[in-house]
């Protein structure tokens, strides 16, 4: 076998990055994604692309935040961890799915070898999410009309709210930010991920009873990408209502009577709570996400 070559690509041979099949879709998953050329890597053996890594972040970071793509053809999960090993950044991986993948023999091999290169190149999965897209076809949902909502200009009280609502959370992400720093540290990665989003502050809002009692938070907001729900969460003292259902609902007419034709969503899988709130409201799995994170 002839020896690897891994190369960062600039403006003059980005082209580069499109040669490899497309297999588990990461372009059709991507198209409102811009990836720019420096932080894009291929790596070719005898001028042919193996494997290809995207690396993204917002338009003001000077500092990638995620692997957006990896693609590695069958058989070459040794370059793509090589390519993963030999970049600049140590950065999570978002790996995007077709929904169903496991029950395609092709789609579950293809997926594997990523797994595989990512494994190799020191990342673990933390959890398999289910990306769920809304669009008016879809319906706006009943607003049931239990709960009072309203903005919130102090960040504490969003602070307090998220450090209560991840104090008992299936939130994988939030589970490791405990993990690395306590729950104070997981409420704070919230409030600095919707203060780093294009949308306004103004939007965040909270629920309450009529009788003025803290439910819970939900946040509409816009990703680079566009319109998305952004957090629900409800206090564990108000669990067992239903009410993260109120939110979902309240956050997707907020986010459409201010001009969104589409909402994307994501929660893990093994949210069933959540993944059923989603279902019962209208929106559709899309796609499916596997997010793997760096080995300490």
């Amino acid at each position: 076998m002839t020896d690897l070559v891994i190369r960062a690509l600039d403006e003059s041979d980005a082209h580069l990055f499109d040669t490899l099949p497309d297999s588990l879709g990461a372009r059709a998953a991507h198209r409102l994604t811009t990836w720019r050329p420096d932080w894009q890597r291929v790596a070719l053996r005898d001028g042919t692309v193996v494997a290809r890594g995207a690396w993204w972040g917002g338009p003001n970071d000077t500092e990638p935040l995620t692997i957006d793509c990896f693609d590695v053809i069958e058989g070459e999960a040794e370059a793509g961890a090589e390519l993963l090993r030999t970049a600049p950044w140590r950065v999570g991986a978002e790996l995007n799915l077709p929904a169903g993948w496991r029950d395609n023999p092709e789609l579950r091999a293809a997926a594997e070898t990523r797994f595989t290169a990512l494994r190799a190149a020191g990342y673990d999965l933390l959890v398999e999410r289910f990306i769920y897209r809304w669009t008016p076809e879809c319906g706006l949902p009943e607003r049931p009309g239990r709960l009072v909502f309203a903005p919130e200009p102090d960040d504490a009280v969003f602070f307090d709210a998220i450090r209560r609502i991840h104090s008992v959370t299936l939130d994988a992400h939030a589970q490791l930010a405990i993990r690395q720093g306590g729950v104070e540290k997981a409420a704070q990665e919230e409030i600095d991920f919707f203060r780093w989003c294009p949308s306004p502050r103004e939007w965040w809002q909270v629920a309450r009873t009529p009788e003025g009692d803290l439910v819970g938070i939900h946040i509409p907001a816009h990703n680079p990408s566009g319109p998305c729900i952004g957090f629900i969460g409800v206090v564990p003292e108000q669990r067992g209502h239903g009410y993260a259902r109120d939110l979902l609902a309240e956050c997707t007419h907020y986010l459409v009577e201010r001009g969104a034709e589409f909402i994307a969503a994501a929660t893990d899988q093994g949210n069933f709570p959540m993944a059923a709130h989603f279902a019962k409201v209208g929106y559709p799995v899309i796609r499916e996400r596997a997010n793997f994170h760096v080995v300490e």
